[in-house]
């Protein structure tokens, strides 16, 4: 915790909000209306005594991911802001730049300019990690900037239904409001994860927090360093689940892949000879045990490469 603290950093956001009732519609009244004079004078004193605009902050987490300046948050964290301001563990306060974001994995990157020598974290291979290691958490939980919780990883791969790539790591790590953006550390002090989202009716900790992956986040992250956006792999189908009902029909020993209902014509997956009713099983080498896994393998594959699919239907390979 010791060497790691420096790299994480609490997010202060700024936005100006214009308040909409500054702009309603005056009432109109005949001339000559006994209320003319007493609502002109109403409504005249009641728009100059409000305000026109306000301030609405937020607190988040964030760190330090390379030496010239580039900071990793989430993109919930930094919204629609107008300014970002970036505090290190020594107080040290800085404005940030925002670089890119992905609204579809909640990540952004950001870059502040620092006349000291930052220290950036390590990545960790979070494919490698299993349910039951132990994992560290820093961040901003309600302002209180630089708190250290331990945990397990109590869970992988969890769908949480909040976009078409969830693959969170389920922790019992303390996660609150204002940890959003902070990394999530293996026992070697490594980045696995980017703590995103808790489950809590009360909006405290209750040992269910989510984190993004790093073998999901780095990808997009290089993406926003280098292009400011992300490009995702595309393969032009709609795809269902495969039940036990669908699986004992075609003959498959097992519950798994991603059946075909629909081939978009001119997709690269048409032009490669997929049909509705293929069952994919395999991704450029990788298994789909279940149907949203090949979305997130095809959205992590860079555009233009060509990849094999596994497809059960005419036990072939395309």
């Amino acid at each position: 915790a010791d060497e790691l603290l420096p790299s994480v950093v609490n997010i202060s956001t700024t936005q100006i909000i214009k308040d909409r009732y500054n702009n309603r519609p005056e009432f109109q009244f005949p001339p000559g209306s006994p209320f003319e004079d007493m609502f002109r004078d109403f409504f005249e004193q009641d728009r100059s005594n409000r305000p026109k605009t306000r301030k609405a902050t937020s607190l988040g987490s964030g760190f330090v991911i390379d030496e010239s300046g580039y900071i990793v948050t989430n993109n919930h964290v930094i919204g629609e802001a107008d300014q970002i301001e970036v505090v290190f563990q020594d107080e040290t306060k800085l404005k940030a730049e925002l670089i890119g974001r992905d609204p579809k994995v909640d990540i952004a990157v950001l870059k502040v300019e620092s006349k000291k020598k930052l220290k950036a974290l390590k990545w960790g291979d979070s494919s490698n990690s299993k349910v039951g290691d132990w994992v560290l958490a820093i961040g901003n939980p309600f302002g209180l900037g630089g708190t250290v919780t331990a945990g397990i990883i109590s869970a992988k791969s969890r769908d949480i239904r909040m976009g078409q790539y969830d693959s969170f790591i389920q922790t019992d790590a303390s996660i609150n409001r204002g940890n959003s953006g902070g990394p999530m550390f293996n026992i070697d002090g490594e980045v696995i994860g980017i703590n995103t989202a808790i489950f809590s009716p009360s909006g405290g900790s209750v040992g269910i927090g989510f984190a993004i992956p790093t073998d999901m986040a780095i990808p997009v992250i290089q993406q926003l360093k280098e292009f400011g956006k992300t490009s995702r792999g595309w393969l032009g189908v709609r795809i269902q689940p495969v039940t036990d009902e669908i699986a004992e029909a075609y003959g498959l020993k097992e519950q798994s892949g991603a059946l075909i209902a629909s081939v978009t014509e001119n997709s690269p997956s048409s032009k490669a000879g997929v049909k509705p009713g293929d069952i994919i099983l395999k991704f450029d080498g990788k298994e789909i045990k279940k149907s949203r896994e090949l979305p997130r393998y095809v959205a992590a594959t860079k555009v233009g490469t060509r990849v094999k699919l596994d497809d059960w239907c005419s036990n072939r390979i395309i």
